[in-house]
């Protein structure tokens, strides 16, 4: 597009924004995306943090770069950006039989952290960092300041690196010290280096975004920073340092954005948008049990109200193998909930059901969860306070339920149950996949598990699958571990030949679970544990009950499966196992801190930081990264492990409640150090029941 229409265009966009009958959304529509994801106006960042729980998709596109990013503000204080970055005029390879014409594809992470918010005469200012990992392409930090007037957002701002390449004013640390002079070019793929913090070349950068009085249109204005003399792609023209652009939002979930950067180049791309604190699930559930109390003997449950109470505590509940006792006054309910993610809602529903027939000595209504056979927790309610809530408070005498959770009752005596269902089976889609590697950007595996499992005891469990392949591209894998590259035992790269055998067994154990007494857990298990491994391990956690911490330890011996053969193994053996402390950090809104330390799969030592952070809809987001012993060269490409997941709590998607809550991963780069064994089960997750319910 010819600059003089594009600018036409921008011009006639502000005479309708003015002229045009005031359109609006419920809310402001909050900082819009940069080019290069994140908060911002064009090529350059402002301080702007979206609200909590916002993410974006983000794409734009120019004649040189294509700009793939995924943003999200985690805290009201920070902001993260996952990046590619498409250079169109370069190949990935120089070696055609390698990345055959694929463009070179660039990984990088940002993140913006607000130092302080604005006030009625300051600004907000943030500190960011860009490309923080990776060959450093677009590797700068800055400091900006941002300030609204009226339906203008005003931000200036200081950029070192890339957004500062410019050198429009001098590097004040650079007056300080000569090293902060020069800058490295780029860095190894895969590592994070922040020796070039404030170093090299420093530039001014600025502009303003202008909210139209038709709400849908916004228009920016910047001062880029930039020269674009160094750039990957080559020496860009720049016949303008004022960059402008628009952004028009066609529905509260997407953004459009068009641009004329450089004085001679168009930008254009869109923003999906979502916001994770506000999904909420649409479900059809059966109701809630009314109060209709009709009193029972004391001292006893009779037969056909037990049949009825047992059937409600399973379909209305949620309550799998339910069980009803009484001890002395106490009336004792134990099962496994099943059905929803808050189990206070479960326990709720049985007290209810309960309360309907109880004996006339009851005083007291216990609730015990059990799951995998262990008991979890107790919710103890009074009788008289709960009749109380259900026939209501006299005005101005309202009280709260006397209710409480303590350590689970495992001294059931005899009464009715509906036996447990020892057999149970599923078939599922899966979806293996990497992202952004040099022989082909996306790779995939699309198949089918058959999973059947059978509890020979209350405590021993059977489990197997088999695994059906139906499409995938991992024959182009072409990596073989050649010492140039690694010299670690290749425990996790032989991938291709794993799934180029199209059926086989991806798991079958056996697995023992026991509560342990005081808040402890264990668990043993062997047998084929993953595709690519079998043998023998125990795990032991010990946790208290709604307590922010705990504490596990597993320990293993495994052999690795033969891709040729999966039913036999190959030579090579080792012990594995992490010593492992979780911890959800009282300053910090529902977020699980994972600290493992141990031996991994390839005999290396080191540890493991897993941060996640859990949104108000239950959906988790997370990240980790592992250093051992190993060092960059021996490790090969990538400098050492890392991975983002998310969970997405499934009933956000039916319209029954489920707990289920499947994790798509992401590794940037699979190679060998660092390397955990794929366990079943993790007594962590099982043991969820004892975290104070706060999903909805």
């Amino acid at each position: 597009m010819k600059p003089k229409y594009l600018l036409s265009l921008l011009a006639l966009s502000v005479v309708c924004a003015n002229t045009a009958r005031a359109q609006t959304y419920n809310e402001p529509l909050g900082p819009s995306q940069s080019d290069f994801g994140g908060a911002g106006l064009l090529q350059t960042p402002t301080a702007r943090i979206p609200k909590e729980g916002e993410f974006s998709a983000n794409y734009r596109d120019n004649d040189a770069y294509r700009f793939y990013s995924l943003s999200m503000a985690l805290f009201p204080w920070l902001e993260t950006t996952l990046r590619y970055t498409d250079v169109r005029n370069r190949l990935y390879s120089n070696d055609p039989n390698f990345s055959g014409d694929q463009t070179y594809k660039d990984k990088s992470f940002d993140v913006k952290l607000r130092l302080w918010e604005e006030g009625y005469y300051l600004p907000q200012v943030a500190f960011g960092k860009r490309d923080i990992g990776g060959t450093g392409l677009f590797d700068s930090e800055y400091l900006a300041a941002s300030k609204a007037a009226g339906p203008l957002d005003f931000t200036l701002g200081i950029g070192w690196g890339y957004i500062g390449n410019s050198g429009n004013i001098t590097n004040p640390f650079c007056k300080a010290s000569d090293k902060y002079c020069t800058r490295a070019q780029s860095h190894s793929t895969g590592d994070i280096s922040l020796n070039d913090m404030f170093r090299g070349p420093a530039g001014i950068f600025g502009g303003v975004e202008y909210q139209t009085p038709w709400q849908p249109l916004r228009l920016k204005v910047e001062y880029d920073g930039n020269n674009y003399r160094d750039d990957f792609a080559g020496a860009l023209k720049q016949s303008s340092k004022i960059n402008v652009g628009a952004v028009y939002r066609l529905a509260s979930w997407m953004d459009v954005n068009a641009s004329y950067e450089r004085g001679n180049t168009f930008m254009f791309g869109f923003t999906l948008r979502s916001n994770m604190n506000e999904w909420v699930p649409h479900q059809i559930d059966d109701p809630v049990p009314d109060y209709q109390p009709q009193q029972q003997s004391a001292g006893m449950v009779n037969y056909s109200v037990a049949t009825g109470q047992l059937a409600q505590l399973k379909s209305n509940a949620g309550f799998s193998e339910p069980r009803i006792d009484i001890r002395d006054d106490t009336l004792n309910v134990t099962g496994q909930q099943d059905k929803y993610r808050n189990t206070s809602k479960g326990v709720d529903r049985a007290n209810l059901i309960m309360l309907n027939n109880l004996p006339a000595n009851v005083d007291t209504l216990d609730v015990t969860q059990n799951r995998f056979g262990m008991p979890m927790v107790t919710t103890r309610t009074r009788v008289a306070s709960l009749r109380q809530q259900q026939e209501g408070y006299p005005l101005g005498q309202e009280q709260s339920l006397n209710q409480q959770r303590i350590e689970p009752v495992t001294d059931v005596g005899q009464g009715f149950f509906i036996g447990k269902d020892r057999f149970n089976y599923s078939l599922s889609p899966v979806l293996r996949q990497s992202v952004g590697g040099p022989e082909n950007f996306y790779m995939y595996q699309v198949g089918v598990l058959a999973d059947a499992n059978y509890w020979l005891t209350d405590h021993l469990l059977v489990d197997g699958g088999v695994f059906g392949n139906i499409a995938n591209n991992y024959d182009q894998f072409r990596y073989n571990g050649v010492s140039n590259d690694s010299s670690l035992p290749r425990v996790r790269t032989r991938i291709r030949e794993y799934v180029s055998n199209d059926v086989y067994v991806n798991n079958l154990q056996a697995n023992y679970f026991r509560y342990l007494g005081n808040g402890f857990y264990g668990q043993l298990y062997g047998g084929y544990l993953e595709m690519m491994y079998g043998g023998v391990g125990g795990e032991v956690l010990y946790r208290p009950l709604d307590s922010d911490w705990a504490l596990g330890i597993d320990a293993n011996y495994v052999k690795q499966r033969d891709w040729d053969d999966m039913m036999r193994f190959t030579d090579y053996k080792t012990a594995t196992g992490n010593l492992t402390a979780y911890w959800r950090p009282a300053f910090m809104d529902d977020v699980l801190v994972k600290m493992s330390v141990g031996q991994y799969l390839a005999k290396d030592k080191g540890g493991t930081l897993d941060l996640s952070k859990r949104f108000d809809s239950g959906v988790t987001v997370g990240a980790y990264a592992t250093l051992t012993n190993v060092s960059k060269q021996e490790y090969g490409e990538g400098s050492f492990t890392k991975g983002f997941y998310i969970s997405v709590p499934l009933d956000l998607l039916t319209v029954k409640p489920t707990r289920s809550t499947p994790t798509v991963s992401w590794t940037p780069l699979t190679r060998d150090g660092g390397q955990m064994l794929g366990r079943q089960y993790g007594l962590y997750g099982i043991t969820s029941d004892r975290d104070i319910p706060q999903l909805p």
